[in-house]
């Protein structure tokens, strides 16, 4: 039998790869033999060295910039990708951002912002993979990447949390239409996520977590990517419309 976690001649599309849990994934999904687009929207020195860095390990990469809000910037993605490394088998929206903005604060702007990039970009892109995956009778994986705050929000995130909030509900609905045609479609939810700088911006949060996590520690950009590569492998070939969480037991902590 071959290896379950083995994606050998897929095309795989990770958004908003150029660093943290989006270049984790990547990276474990280009060990795990898929070829990769690392997408970026601003960052595109650190992409187009990430995906230098996947070449010299033998993983067939190529970097490609897109605003995902724009339709015709979501098509063309896909477009130069299949030029360059063919057709996605396997979509990862990973591509999101967390600003932080009282309710009582937040504009209109601040609110279509977080929207349109949490939320809108993960329905044009999957929008996008799903009609080339229908039109060539192909099946496929789509991972959303979400968040534990789609479930239990937090202060500041009102729009962030309600964004990721649908995110789920979407995954559902996205795996409801598209499964009859192959197409699985699941969200991870991760935690409190460890990256650069973390704990010298946010030193109480960092502490407030790790004290009520059952693991009591911060989750490792590469344990999300484990849980991608999972819902993305032909391992979870029964499994759409679920949400996997990622966040060291934190949600199941006491009230009191």
């Amino acid at each position: 039998m071959s290896e379950p976690l083995e994606l050998s001649g897929k095309v795989a599309i990770v958004t908003g790869a150029s660093r943290g849990i989006g270049s984790a994934v990547a990276s474990r999904l280009g060990a795990a033999g898929a070829a990769v687009v690392v997408h970026y929207r601003e960052r595109e020195v650190e992409a187009r060295d990430l995906a230098r860095r996947l070449e010299a390990q033998a993983v067939r990469a190529v970097a490609i910039g897109a605003d995902l809000r724009e339709t015709g910037e979501v098509d063309a993605l896909f477009r130069a990708a299949a030029d360059e490394l063919g057709e996605a088998d396997v979509l990862v929206n990973n591509a999101g951002s967390y600003p932080l903005d009282r309710l009582v604060d937040a504009s209109p702007e601040d609110w279509k912002r977080v929207v349109e990039t949490n939320l809108l970009s993960v329905h044009l892109a999957t929008q996008a993979a799903a009609r080339r995956l229908i039109a060539r009778g192909a099946p496929g994986a789509v991972v959303n990447v979400a968040s534990i705050e789609g479930i239990q929000p937090a202060p500041a995130h009102s729009h962030y949390s309600a964004a990721k909030s649908g995110v789920l509900a979407y995954t559902r609905s996205a795996a409801l239409e598209l499964g009859p045609h192959g197409i699985r479609v699941n969200a991870v939810s991760p935690g409190l996520i460890w990256r650069e700088g973390i704990e010298e911006a946010w030193p109480e949060g960092v502490a407030s977590f790790r004290s009520r996590a059952p693991l009591g520690r911060l989750g490792r950009p590469e344990e999300v990517a484990e849980a991608c590569l999972f819902l993305a492998s032909p391992r979870a070939s029964f499994i759409t419309g679920a949400n996997l969480v990622v966040d060291g037991g934190i949600l199941t902590a006491p009230m009191f």
